[in-house]
């Protein structure tokens, strides 16, 4: 979907593209998530207290399951909630789909504990790779009915609109996020050190709570950077994209470019990519 002009375009387009069938099938879940808000029935657990499941989450990815096949039956699809909790599932899950032609990976509820207790930032987050290179991105943010569409190649919109990172230079004008991961033992520790290195650094710092809002918000402009430790290819895959496409920079906490493979991201407007990255390294925050 290019977009020359500031018009907004409708979400709900017809015809077979994949930037179509991703961007229908993100807004008709993240209407119906948002349909369901306070009202979910089964809460539990995954991995930890912190890492929570409704039955909206698995309801949303059975419906953009249920879309995307209709029309392209032979695609593979990784989604969060058909994975078994915990970070060697995930790796093995992503090993055993990532040599797929075309691979859909779909994060149906990015911000499931903002969800769960009414706190409006969350998204739908779907990412469409070719052989293994991520070709399309798509996030919904149905709180703020926001869409923000990535094709390799042919930028980044959010409502039809041209995005751009923001242009800070240095990271003590940047406004940058983090996240604080479920896993509290062993992930969450890196990412407080994180923290404690970058908050006297940066302007301010923001935990929003969905990784790929961050980095649609990075892409937007709207945010300087954001990094984050322990994350899977469903939080990130969509919003690099979004980032790279929008004049950005993603890549791991080490500085290598960003692959499906990346659990430990940095994504920033480009200037301030290598400052943020000698700060996590030196705080011993970058995850490896």
């Amino acid at each position: 979907m290019s977009v020359e002009s500031n018009e907004k375009v409708p979400y709900v387009l017809t015809g077979k593209s994949y930037t179509a069938v991703a961007i229908n099938a993100a807004a008709k879940a993240g209407e119906w998530i948002k349909s369901r808000l306070g009202s979910y029935g089964q809460l539990s657990t995954k991995t930890s207290g912190q890492d929570l499941v409704t039955e909206i989450d698995k309801g949303a990815e059975q419906m953009i399951r249920r879309l995307i096949l209709t029309h392209f039956p032979d695609h593979a699809i990784l989604g969060e909630e058909s994975v078994e909790p915990g970070e060697e599932a995930s790796i093995r899950a992503l090993s055993e789909a990532q040599d797929e032609e075309y691979l859909w990976i779909i994060d149906p509820i990015d911000g499931t504990t903002n969800f769960v207790h009414g706190f409006p930032f969350y998204s739908v987050s779907i990412a469409l790779a070719h052989n293994g290179e991520v070709i399309l991105g798509v996030i919904y943010d149905p709180s703020r009915d926001e869409m923000f569409v990535a094709e390799k190649g042919k930028g980044a919109y959010v409502h039809g609109v041209r995005m751009e990172v923001s242009r800070e230079e240095r990271l003590s004008e940047g406004l940058i996020a983090v996240g604080f991961p479920a896993d509290p033992v062993v992930k969450l520790p890196i990412n407080i050190r994180g923290i404690e290195a970058v908050a006297p650094r940066a302007r301010s710092l923001r935990a929003g709570g969905s990784a790929a809002l961050h980095l649609a918000h990075v892409a937007a402009g709207r945010l300087s950077g954001y990094w984050e430790a322990g994350l899977n290819a469903w939080d990130i895959a969509a919003g690099a994209l979004l980032v790279a496409e929008s004049g950005g920079r993603v890549t791991d906490t080490l500085g290598s470019a960003y692959d499906l493979g990346v659990r430990n991201v940095v994504a920033t407007n480009g200037a301030l990519h290598a400052e943020l990255l000698t700060l996590l390294k030196e705080a011993d925050a970058t995850g490896f």
